[in-house]
């Protein structure tokens, strides 16, 4: 397949480096990712300024470095800055995970949803850790996949959001295909004052923790499986459609 890889943690990412190495030997490998680090950044595109592109050497590999967004990077593949549309976009390998409600921040996911958008599909790889990372367990699954994905195509509008457990393959137990899950979040605002006085404010917090109910893709993770979840971006709730539809609207 003709596969375009990215991320939201910038083209030096060791996540980025080792997608490129698991899949290269068999698949022709494009690389369009960010000079900088976009994490949470949502889905951010840039419409106000030009992109500026520059050619890198990862050794005989020609790769691509934006100071554009992560969403930025698949357009830009997506609108004729490749010589070939791309037939399968993959971000990641992200260095955290983006379980739940993440993926609303994820500019990795993101990344995925503007392939869709672009009508390429798109998977979206998460690691579940913060520090020495098996990325090699992620990229040896993400291989599979896509071959998977080759056989069978994905629906229209789909993306899969995969999130692997960070340890060695041996200490993998299984794969499962999940719903999201919810995340708690314990965001808190420091307020700190400059030199001259002048209030400023930082918005941080705990690394966030998830409801583990059965079926979600944090439960999967948590009891050491790799977690797939296929994910659409119609947010309609279609339930409520009627329910509202008889209120006095008018």
């Amino acid at each position: 397949m003709r596969i375009l890889l990215t991320n939201d943690d910038g083209i030096d990412s060791p996540g980025l480096v080792a997608l490129h190495r698991a899949l290269s030997p068999t698949h022709a490998v494009d690389v369009i990712a960010p000079d900088r680090n976009w994490s949470i950044a949502g889905h951010n595109k840039t419409m106000d300024r030009p992109l500026r592109v520059t050619a890198r050497r990862w050794g005989p590999a020609r790769v691509h470095a934006t100071d554009g967004s992560p969403s930025d990077c698949v357009a830009l593949a997506a609108l004729g800055f490749l010589d070939a549309k791309p037939e399968l976009v993959v971000a990641g390998i992200n260095t955290g995970p983006n379980l739940g409600d993440d993926i609303t921040y994820s500019g990795t996911v993101a990344a995925a949803m503007e392939g869709i958008i672009s009508e390429i599909p798109s998977i979206a790889v998460s690691m579940d850790g913060y520090q020495d990372w098996h990325f090699d367990t992620a990229a040896a699954f993400v291989v599979r996949l896509v071959q998977e994905v080759a056989r069978h195509g994905l629906p229209a509008g789909v993306l899969l959001n995969v999130n692997v457990p960070n340890a060695a393959p041996a200490a993998i137990t299984g794969v499962a295909v999940t719903r999201l899950g919810r995340r708690i979040y314990r965001d808190e605002l420091i307020k700190r004052l400059d030199p001259r006085g002048r209030a400023y404010y930082w918005i941080g917090g705990a690394i966030p923790e998830s409801h583990l109910e059965a079926g979600t893709d944090a439960h999967a993770v948590a009891n050491g499986q790799i977690s797939v979840t296929p994910i659409h971006l119609d947010l309609t709730n279609h339930r409520l459609l009627e329910v509202i539809g008889a209120w006095n609207l008018t």
